[in-house]
């Protein structure tokens, strides 16, 4: 739905205008009125006109398939990003249910006859998409009792002609926006029952679940709609300040945001994994459940298992200590490491140079610190899996 209608010349103005007053703009769509491409050549100027003054805003296209075969070269000479593509169903007799008539070519077909060119069209627009290298979202709007069941059928094959994201949307049907759904009182789907539908199909592809179905002429952020600040009356009175540099310097920011959160949340889910991750320890200790003991007096190491949140005891082993003040330390440390190999870390009040270094070659990580066995493992654990998570 749109509340205004414009010229190639004035949507270009308009992006402009938007793209200097919000800089984290990133992407155009262009979704009405109607379909996209039942005006290709507006639909195309547009593009055109905002990809040669704003280069690095990301072009979209949504589209319901029926012409999209016929443009695919122009969308990909115009190296749009996306495309959308709104498919309700692949079986003509559920479809039948949806569009009462399709009109292609100056001409309306009715019943069956439209809805078999509909679906014949749309999976061509699927393989072609992906012949051409194009990224394609596909939408569904589910209707209870009517292709509710079978979107998972949908999802399954636009999963293998290539789309990449599949976002089922809940039927609008409020009876006084004239559609003819609201008119017959066919009921939306409940949010139990559409997110019963996105489970089920999030195991087969990357399912949308942040859709706030707006409106074709939506402008800003998600759940901030700024379109009535940039009203066809208020936007040809703008000049546009659209400064590259700045938009660079706002995104490069974003970027980094965007990054810091995945390491934070990759961190979080690494310790998630981690705790249910077993490793063994091997400890240097004189007794009473301390690390107290310098690595090189120990005649033998306590191996403990640890999962992050429990540290437990599982064997002894006897070693020859290393600091013998003579010959033959080489060939002990040897057998020092070949008898805690298993490890992934060593625990000891005191580690020397030489031995951190032939432990660390061996990969066993030294780890010196007195204190509680457990506190100290645990801690260790903690270091271990934050240096293997960022692969230090």
């Amino acid at each position: 739905m749109v509340s205004e209608v414009l010229t190639p010349e004035e949507a270009a103005h308009k992006a402009l205008v938007i793209a200097g007053k919000i800089p984290q703009m990133t992407v155009l769509g262009i979704a009405g009125p109607g379909d996209p491409l039942a005006n290709p050549k507006q639909t195309f100027r547009t593009f055109e006109l905002v990809a040669e003054q704003a280069p690095d805003i990301k072009l979209c296209l949504s589209s319901n398939g029926l012409m999209l075969p016929e443009y695919v070269d122009r969308i990909k000479e115009l190296n749009i990003d996306h495309v959308t593509l709104t498919i309700n169903m692949i079986d003509p007799e559920i479809g039948e249910k949806i569009y009462p008539w399709v009109r292609y070519n100056r001409k309306r077909y009715k019943g069956i006859e439209g809805v078999k060119i509909l679906h014949e069209k749309q999976m061509e627009s699927l393989d072609a998409l992906k012949e051409a290298d194009v990224l394609c979202k596909v939408n569904s709007v589910m209707i209870p009792g009517i292709n509710d069941e079978h979107l998972a059928e949908v999802n399954q094959v636009i999963r293998s002609k290539g789309a990449f994201l599949h976002n089922i949307m809940p039927l609008i049907s409020a009876p006084e926006h004239g559609t003819h759904f609201g008119l017959t009182g066919q009921r939306g789907p409940t949010p139990k029952e559409l997110k019963a539908l996105q489970d089920k199909c999030s195991g087969n592809m990357k399912m949308m679940r942040h859709c706030r179905q707006c409106r074709a002429d939506a402008v800003g952020l998600l759940g901030e709609d700024r379109s009535q600040e940039f009203t066809k009356d208020k936007f040809l009175e703008m000049t546009p300040e659209y400064d590259q540099a700045k938009r660079q310097e706002v995104h490069a920011g974003i970027e980094k945001f965007n990054a810091e959160l995945k390491a934070a949340k990759a961190l979080k889910q690494a310790e998630k994994e981690a705790n249910a991750r077993k490793i063994l320890v091997a400890v240097a200790t004189k007794g009473n459940r301390l690390v107290n003991q310098h690595f090189g007096h120990a005649k033998e190491f306590q191996i403990f298992e640890v999962d992050g949140t429990e540290v437990k005891f599982v064997a002894h082993r006897k070693v020859d200590h290393y600091c013998q003040s003579g010959y033959g330390e080489e060939a002990t440390l040897d057998n020092i490491i070949k008898s805690i190999s298993d490890c992934k870390g060593v625990l000891a009040a005191k580690i020397g140079p030489c031995p951190q270094e032939e432990l660390r070659k061996a990969g066993l990580e030294p780890y010196e610190a007195y204190d509680i066995i457990d506190n100290v493992a645990i801690n260790f654990y903690k270091d271990y899996m934050q240096k293997e998570a960022l692969g230090v």
